[in-house]
This record gives structure tokens, sequence and C-alpha cells, in this order.
């Protein structure tokens, strides 16, 4: 039955806090109960929907389709997610972030429609955020799944378009042991008759098996689109559009030409309904922002964050990291889930870092700081001679430490969980920077 409504919280800490409290499980992979609820709340969209699921890349091409779509002129809404701070980052409309309040009454409505079922936290807010999208006047709504897609929360709304991102190895005990396995997982999102875009440049099997199985339309990079570059400037050519002397994207990195390339593909496959023109992308891929993904915060020492946790996206930091230039030391900052392949995160970062600050983070299922430091004391390859090994309470502590053992000319790169790099932003980035510079 419903909650009385005097009984209901009134602010978003206490609705999160209740919603917490809902289901026994963290993660409850299953679609019944969010489908339930979504018929109960009669929530549907009169704008086009992206759903954009992957292991790497979703929150980066999220960003670029947001970007590209408001300097088009486009009304957007965008959820994503897990958030670094607060959790009203996770729901935007042009471009901003909606206010605590704004979300309560949605909140509200998802509590009186699950009658008596316990949603998980991630159903719930998601149902909570996907109505305050479905109840505001938009051209585009994008929303970003979470860890699968086949019976993610999200996948209980029908998209007009899915965009699948890189696929590796990642949550293999709700996702399956291989990259096969993992795709077929993603590829739930996948609609009859509606285009799926893959930006994955190698795409396991399973995704055309499954475009062909369910009648969906396959969108693949090398052959459907495709880009090419320059030191100086990319090109892009789809099925029937090109945009040449496009400058690089905002976001920094090695992939992102790859997320970039899947974000123009799907405006491609629905120019019918959101045609755009090329000083858009232009201005969108300049302009876009997304903290936490190699985010490069200027001073002394140069202080590098990001949220890669998986080895598929370390191995991509580690590329942009070298690419950097010359630092005299690198210092890590480093905390993350024990369900993550640590071993081949510590390897592949181990000959880049100097000095390691390993740290615990407020969760159960994370890898305590000296669980970390023992790992990294066994590896095969530990890197430069006289590295330094230290454990923290907390990312903030942590980071505390390298700032005290690094020279100006040195660099600190904060990586692993969403709660790491959530951890040393929580103060503010421009409290950082002043005392990082200082």
């Amino acid at each position: 039955m419903p909650s009385p409504e005097s009984d209901l919280p009134t602010t978003l800490p206490d609705w999160l806090a209740r919603c917490e409290r809902l289901h026994p499980k963290e993660i409850d992979m299953t679609l019944d109960r969010s489908l339930r609820v979504k018929e109960r709340l009669g929530l549907v969209f009169d704008a086009p929907v992206i759903a954009v699921a992957g292991t790497n890349g979703k929150g980066s091409t999220c960003a670029m389709l947001e970007a590209m779509a408001l300097q088009a002129g486009y009304r957007v809404g965008l959820y994503s997610k897990p958030h670094l701070v607060h959790f009203e980052e996770r729901c935007r409309v042009n471009g901003a972030m909606v206010s605590a309040d704004a979300l309560l009454p949605y909140f509200a409505a998802v509590e009186q429609a699950r009658d008596g079922e316990a949603l998980t936290y991630f159903e719930f807010t998601t149902l909570a955020i996907a109505r305050l999208l479905s109840h505001t006047p938009l051209d585009l709504v994008i929303l970003e799944v979470g860890l699968g897609g086949r019976l993610d929360a999200v996948n209980a709304i029908d998209a007009d378009c899915a965009v699948i991102t890189s696929i590796d190895i990642d949550h293999v005990e709700y996702l399956g042991p291989d990259r096969n396995s993992i795709a077929r997982e993603k590829a739930g999102i996948m609609r009859a008759g509606k285009p799926v875009i893959v930006s994955d440049p190698v795409p396991p099997p399973s995704l055309a098996e499954h475009a062909a199985q369910v009648g969906a339309e396959l969108w693949q990079i090398g052959r459907d689109f495709n880009y090419a570059g320059d030191k100086q400037q990319w090109s892009w050519a789809g099925r029937s559009k090109r945009f040449n002397g496009l400058a690089y994207p905002a976001l920094r990195g090695a992939n992102q030409l790859l997320n970039a390339s899947g974000a123009l593909a799907a405006f491609e496959a629905l120019r019918e309904r959101l045609p755009i023109n090329a000083q858009a992308v232009r201005n969108g891929l300049a302009m876009v922002e997304l903290p936490g993904r190699f985010q490069i915060v200027p001073g002394q020492p140069t202080l590098v964050l990001d949220v890669a946790h998986n080895p598929h996206a370390v191995a991509a930091l580690a590329q942009n990291l070298d690419q950097m230039g010359f630092f005299p030391r690198t210092h890590a900052v480093f905390g993350a889930m024990h369900d993550k392949d640590l071993v081949a995160i510590l390897a592949r970062m181990a000959p880049l870092v100097d000095a390691w600050h390993f740290t615990d983070l407020p969760l159960a299922r994370a890898a305590r700081a000296s669980e970390l430091r023992a790992l990294q004391a066994g590896l095969a390859v530990r890197g430069p001679a006289g590295v330094s090994v230290e454990t923290h309470s907390d990312p903030a502590a942590a980071l505390r430490a390298a700032l005290a053992g690094a020279d100006p000319t040195d660099r600190i790169v904060v990586f692993g969980s969403f709660y790491t790099v959530g951890g040393v932003l929580k103060d503010g980035l421009s409290r950082l920077r002043a005392t990082h510079t200082g």
C-alpha cells in the first residue's frame, strides 16, 4: 500500500535514504519491477529517446550528444550516472543540473505508483528522474544505461535509438565472463525497427546476432560510419552525411573520436526528427564538459582526475598520461571496488607511478587500502625504482598526502571509482585548485 502522505520524506537526502532501505539488495537484476511501476506511472515521452549503453565511453557519448543538441537549439534532458558529489548531477535539463526540490514531487509519484513493490535504489531513482523528464517540454531525452542493458531499469523505456559504446570485461558476476556475454546483455536495449549505433571498433559477434534476431537497424563503425584525422583536425562520414575540418573534442583522451563518431551516427539515424548542422557539431564538441574523465586541473603540480576503474579504461588512461609530456614524478591516488580486476589495473599503471596513495572508500564493497597495498606489493612489474606506498582513510586525505610529497613540476593522478574522484571534489574544485597552486 502507498505510504500516507504525512509519512513521506520532505528532502532529497531523506528520499535517498528511504530508497536505500526499500530493497534488501543494492543490485537485483530484473526488469519486471521497473516495468510494472512504469506502467502505473503512465510514463511516456513525447520527444525522441536515445539510450546509451556500454562498458566505457557512455558518459562521454551522452555529454557529446547533449552538447551538440543544445548548440542546435534543441531542448535536452539528460540522465547520467553515477554522480561524483551531488545526486542532482544525475539529471540535467537544458544543460543545467536540476535542483533537489524539483525532484521531490517525482519521488513522491514513484512512491505512490510502486504500490508496495520493493524497488532498488537504482530502480526508484531512475523512475523518478524519468518521470521528471517526461513531464518537461523537451526535444531530446538522453538516458545513460547502468551496468548492464537487458535488465537495467533504463530498459523499461523504449528508446528511439540505441548507442552501444566499447565493450570490455566488467561486472562479470552480473553480466558474464567474456566480451560476447557482456555484449549480449548490453544488446538488450535494442528495439525492433529502431537504429542501434555500435561504436566499438571490434564488436563482439553477439551484438550483430541480437540486432538480426530482434530486427534492429544496425549501424556499425567502420561500415556505416567512420572517422579519420591528423594532429590538427578530423572528419566524420556516415551513410549519407559528412562533416569535415572538425576540431578535436574538448574531452581529452585516446577514445573520444570513437565516442564522438557514435554520437554523430545517432544524430544521422534520427535526422528526420533531429536535424543537426555542422556549426552545432563544431560548437558542441568544442564546449562539451564532463568532470572526472581525464580532467586536467592546471597548477603546480598538475592534477589529473579520471574515473577509470576497469582494465580497458585504465589502459586508455595510461596512454593519455604517456601523451602528456614529461613530469619528474607521478603520484597516484587510487581506490576501487574489490570486484574489479585490481591486479590488471595496478599492473598497467605501475610503470608510470612513483608514489602510490591507496585509499579506503565509504562502501562495504570497496577494496580496503591495505588490500590494494598488498596487491601492489605482489606485482611482477613494480614500477620505477624507489616507489613509495601509503594508505589513507579517505580520498581527500590521500590527496593531501600526495600534495605534501609532490614537487611543483610533478603530477598527481586521482583515479578509480567515482567515489575516489568524488571524494577529492566534494569540497569544490576551486578550493582544490587554490590549494594546488598556492
